[in-house]
């Protein structure tokens, strides 16, 4: 159902510009490929070219450099040394 509508959209489309390019002389034709051609390619230039110039610039978000924070299984474990309760099951996690 949807592939024939589309199909048949398409096939509308192209009937239509065959149409409108039938109606062009060949000297036309070569006028509307070349401008064509030339303002798409004055458009390619220019988005690369700003693209590489805004590349840099303060416009986009900065990037933030955090420091990595310890774990929090050691400071638990250095806060059971300074408790004036002992832990009596005292695992630890690092082997030697």
């Amino acid at each position: 159902m949807i592939r024939k509508k589309i199909r048949a959209a398409t096939e509308w489309l192209e009937d239509r510009l065959r149409f409108l390019c039938g109606s062009l002389s060949p000297d036309g034709r070569i006028i509307v490929i070349l401008s064509m051609f030339l303002i798409l390619t004055v458009l390619s230039i220019y988005f690369s070219i700003s693209s590489i110039y805004r590349f840099g610039k303060d416009s986009g978000e900065k990037i933030q450099i955090q420091h990595i924070e310890q774990l929090q299984l050691e400071l638990g474990q250095k806060q059971s040394e300074l408790d004036s309760i002992k832990q009596i099951n005292i695992i630890d996690y690092e082997r030697e």
